[in-house]
């Protein structure tokens, strides 16, 4: 076990740390590092906390920072490595915001200078910036419209009412002195999430958006991949709707929750009661028209809009399997919901990071295209 580097008494805190936890991440760690340091993080505050990797994650995280701001960890699993970095660091002593990042993010141009310019406000116990899809393939064309459209206008909404429901994993930061309140023994397939819903149960602080603060983020690349990472998602979102009794108090974020779950609802009650009663019923092809193509054309307009804001105009080629998507979406909530609150499973989670097989390395023409 490493020792603990020596915590010298300064009156002055440094402004921000940025950790980086992996596991296995041999593959985009050292990209990932020379994009915070083209981004504005200074070398000596990025930290990577390696969790018990088999590949050489840690050596290619020495090639850029000094030993004593890497440290390797037993497995432990995201949220626990960072609690053990944060304390073997000294980061709540030693700095007044700490930055945690995927170890697959790119950051975007500028992106620390922009986050250290709205961190000034001591009512923010937490902010997020803005997640963003690497250029790839059909997948990241999906993935990049549902971010981008999603993010534009509903977590902007979430911001303004402080009912942002998840600090996304490559872009959150947390002032260091709500740190000692928050559990990262959270049991959750979606630590991210859990810690979320833990800020707003405890009533630490707002939490800031940063629209401006671009990350780009890479997106499975085959459709099982796919599938694996949406269903976890799903059963931490679960896991937490069940941990933190959603829907049975009137705070801000059972609001917000309780309306992603309400566009859900009538997104079924649109497939499997609307349609079949125009067709089955009514026999009444026309108002099913009406319905099907208002709904293409509002999709029409939010993917292009999408395209235009992204400057992606590959965007647009999620339209033709975007319903499918959609629906193979739908399917694996419900799925999820099935297990974790009717059938009650999932109550523990193990302490892996379901990411084998979806790092790839970057070339040089991908970093152009996003830095």
């Amino acid at each position: 076990m490493q020792q603990r580097p020596p915590v010298r008494a300064t009156r002055r805190r440094k402004r921000l740390a940025l950790l980086l936890p992996g596991h296995n991440e041999e593959l985009i760690i050292e990209t990932t590092i020379r994009s915070a340091l083209k981004a504005g993080q200074r070398l000596l505050d990025i930290y990577v906390v390696d969790d018990a990797s088999s590949d050489k994650t840690r050596d290619h995280a020495l090639k850029l920072l000094p030993d004593s701001n890497v440290l390797t960890v037993e497995r432990s699993g995201k949220a626990l490595a960072v609690q053990k970095a944060i304390q073997h660091f000294g980061l709540e002593e030693r700095y007044m915001w700490l930055h945690v990042a995927d170890a697959d993010s790119v950051f975007g141009p500028d992106y620390f200078y922009i986050y250290r310019s709205k961190l000034h406000a001591k009512k923010y116990a937490a902010a997020v910036g803005f997640v963003q899809s690497m250029r790839g393939n059909w997948i990241s064309c999906y993935r990049s419209l549902n971010y981008t459209y999603g993010q534009h206008i509903f977590r902007r909404i979430q911001g303004w009412f402080n009912m942002i429901s998840v600090l996304p994993g490559p872009v959150t930061c947390f002032r260091t002195d709500i740190i000692k309140d928050l559990d990262f023994h959270t049991d959750s397939l979606t630590e991210d999430f859990d810690l979320t819903l833990q800020i707003h149960r405890k009533g630490l602080g707002r939490i800031k958006f940063i629209p401006d603060a671009i990350n780009f983020t890479q997106d499975p690349r085959t459709l099982s991949d796919f599938c694996k990472q949406t269903a976890r998602w799903q059963r931490g979102f679960f896991q937490g709707v069940r941990r933190h009794h959603i829907g049975r108090r009137l705070h801000r974020i059972d609001v917000s929750i309780g309306y992603q779950l309400f566009e859900t609802l009538l997104y079924l009650l649109q497939l499997f009661v609307l349609i079949p009663y125009f067709l089955f019923v009514r026999h009444n092809p026309d108002h099913l028209r009406v319905l099907l193509v208002g709904d293409a054309m509002v999709l029409c307009i939010l993917a292009t809009l999408s395209a235009l804001a992204a400057r992606r105009l590959s965007i647009l080629y999620a339209l033709p399997y975007y319903y499918p998507m959609r629906l193979l979406e739908l399917g694996i909530f419900l799925k999820a919901f099935g297990e974790v609150i009717i059938l009650r499973r999932f109550a523990n989670s193990t302490k892996g990071w379901r990411t084998e097989g979806r790092r790839y390395k970057l070339d040089q023409n991908a970093l152009k295209d996003i830095q």
